[in-house]
């Protein structure tokens, strides 16, 4: 039997809700790395709303415990313009290149094996449902503090203005999104915290050689990159010509990385953040 056939995929259910397990309060870099990376990984139940094999899990390691996310390879969906079994790592890269820009942005994730074979595993992160970041709008311009999107259709005759806020934190995601080239960034994937942190989750779609942005943070396209911006892309680079880069070779082709250098140095020479292109839905769907 194929590996996919004994991955569940169906009709199981978390035996603890998130908020009732073993949560690690605030994410602790190097610490979290090695607890994901080493300890003992527990399936829980499976998230069934995803399309991909979601497991959700505990990991052990003397004495700390923590609730996660683990998708096995081998749960991965063909993709008809992604390469068959490289989303794992490619959720990977992602994390390495957010913590190579200083911003946190992405919970800490490794890849390593499991109960289904080898797959990403990621701290669960519990994000505050009292922290709205998107809204739809009657009004024909965002409010103030809010940026918008995109008009959509709520029903029959009547649309509204789907607007983001006017959030740093959301902005750095945004340039971050566009150096990984995130072909998939929904709302559901933003998850603001409690403490005040922000991070963004499933970042399978990643890091296409060809343009493939589509997002829904598009509120601040075609303005000034800020300075904190301009100096993480210059850290970026830097980085991508020492360790990020040898860590990235194992996750990503040449040709990834080469296209990778290349959207930084297109953003540093631009100045701005990048604007929908035409060849390309610039919205995911659906777009939460």
């Amino acid at each position: 039997m194929p590996a996919s056939e004994r991955v569940p995929q169906g009709g199981l259910t978390p035996t603890a809700t998130p908020s009732h397990a073993a949560p690690v309060a605030s994410p602790d870099g190097a610490a979290d790395v090695d607890l994901l990376t080493r300890g003992e990984l527990t399936v829980r139940g499976r998230l069934r709303e995803a399309s991909n094999a979601v497991l959700y899990c505990v990991v052990a390691l003397d004495g700390r415990e923590a609730t996660c996310v683990y998708k096995p390879v081998a749960g991965e969906r063909p993709l008809w313009d992604f390469p068959d079994g490289t989303l794992a790592a490619r959720e990977v890269a992602a994390y390495l290149v957010s913590e190579a820009t200083g911003w946190d942005l992405v919970p800490p994730t490794v890849l390593r094996d499991g109960p289904y074979g080898e797959g990403m595993c990621q701290l669960w992160i519990e994000a505050d449902p009292d922290t709205a970041l998107l809204a739809l709008v009657e009004d024909d311009e965002p409010g103030a503090g809010w940026k918008a999107v995109v008009e959509a259709e709520v029903a029959e005759g009547h649309t509204a203005l789907l607007v983001h806020a006017d959030d740093e934190r959301l902005r750095r995601l945004a340039v971050l999104d566009a150096v990984i080239n995130n072909a998939d960034r929904k709302g559901g994937h933003l998850l603001p915290t409690a403490d005040g942190r922000l991070y963004g989750i499933d970042h399978g779609v990643t890091f296409h050689t060809e343009d493939k942005l589509r997002t829904l943070l598009w509120g601040w396209a075609g303005d000034p990159l800020t300075e904190e911006a301009r100096t993480a892309l210059r850290d970026l680079s830097a980085a991508l010509d020492g360790d990020l880069g040898a860590r990235l070779a194992g996750l990503l082709t040449p040709a990834e990385t080469d296209a990778l250098r290349a959207r930084m140095a297109a953003l540093l020479a631009s100045g701005r953040h990048p604007e929908p292109g035409g060849g390309w839905p610039a919205i995911p769907w659906p777009p939460v």
